[in-house]
């Protein structure tokens, strides 16, 4: 329609119209497990070690669903991020357990993370780390602060749109 009046230009610089639209969510939504507010007041003190955060940074590139399954101790900011080939919570749970399983019992007592339902195996976390998970509130990523910065932190080394399925994992 438009190439008899464009000389040797692109069809994206025109201006688009009408509301952009974001792929809705399919995995579903996920309400269950326990409110962020039936936490322990000691947790916003940052005062003693032990309280984590969970989250995914997700690649967000064509078809690849690599995401970093990303893991934070709130008093030292201690920050691991693992590479996982999906969002699915048996590999959620599978990352969250391996990378905390080599500490102490006593050094993983709260993780708090979101309400994706890559966190739906809760329990099993909760059994296998004899920990308690908690969830924060809906659009309230701020209840979650250390991990939200980490994770931008992260970006800076794969940002938003690089494909993860290409990133290979560290030589030991």
């Amino acid at each position: 329609m438009y190439k008899k009046h464009l000389i040797n230009g692109s069809l994206k610089v025109l201006r688009r119209k009408g509301k952009s639209h974001e792929a809705k969510e399919t995995r579903g939504k996920y309400s269950k497990g326990k409110s962020i507010r039936k936490r322990d007041k000691s947790v916003y003190s940052r005062q003693e070690f032990g309280r984590r955060e969970a989250d995914t940074a997700v690649s967000g590139q064509g078809k690849s669903k690599a995401c970093f399954a990303a893991l934070a101790e709130r008093k030292t900011r201690f920050y691991i991020a693992v590479k996982i080939p999906g969002r699915k919570a048996e590999t959620m749970e599978t990352a969250i357990v391996a990378a905390l399983s080599a500490s102490p019992a006593q050094l993983v007592k709260t993780i708090t993370c979101a309400r994706g339902t890559e966190f739906a195996n809760w329990l099993q976390i909760e059994e296998r780390l004899h920990c308690e998970v908690y969830f924060a509130d809906p659009y309230c990523a701020w209840q979650k602060g250390a991990i939200e910065n980490l994770n931008g932190l992260l970006r800076e080394f794969y940002p938003r749109g690089r494909k993860l399925s290409c990133v290979a994992p560290p030589p030991h």
